[in-house]
């Protein structure tokens, strides 16, 4: 998968590079992701972005103009995506579920963070389901097989 990274602190390069295993072609750049800088996205099939990147409904229209598809939070926070609009252009969200960080010490919080975003990668590329980590409107078949499993289990 051709993935950009904006707002990508020094901190963050190694641990990305080491959990993506050359897996993706990752462009890892320093700018936040805005409307001035959305051209690096070109080319990409998905961006991955953090908390103080613009996600805004112009900045989606514009990804979504260039080809994105997925759009990757390293945070378990995605409020500063616009949800709505991101599926109005049908592009997956993901983001970091809260389990992967629990007990993390702050040191660490770097690689626990690279290692999710690029499972969230594998698992898009892979065509398969995401789980906690999906942002989008959970109506994919395997989510829905995941709820029904998890719900037999809950039956019994």
């Amino acid at each position: 998968m051709r993935v950009v990274a904006y707002s990508i602190k020094s901190t963050e390069k190694e641990p990305l590079a080491t959990a993506n295993r050359k897996k993706h072609e990752i462009t890892l750049i320093s700018n936040s992701l805005c409307a001035e800088t959305v051209f690096y996205a070109e080319g990409k099939d998905a961006v991955v972005v953090f908390t103080d990147d613009d996600v805004s409904a112009n900045v989606i229209h514009k990804l979504a103009d260039l080809g994105i598809k997925y759009i990757a939070t390293r945070s378990i926070d995605s409020s500063h995506i616009d949800h709505k609009e991101a599926s109005s252009h049908n592009i997956k969200i993901a983001s970091v579920p809260p389990w992967a960080l629990s007990g993390i010490p702050e040191n660490e919080l770097p690689m626990a963070l690279a290692s999710q975003t690029i499972n969230n990668l594998d698992k898009w590329e892979g065509r398969k389901c995401l789980g906690e980590a999906c942002i989008c409107s959970r109506s994919c078949d395997q989510h829905h097989k995941e709820v029904n499993i998890k719900s037999d289990r809950d039956d019994k």
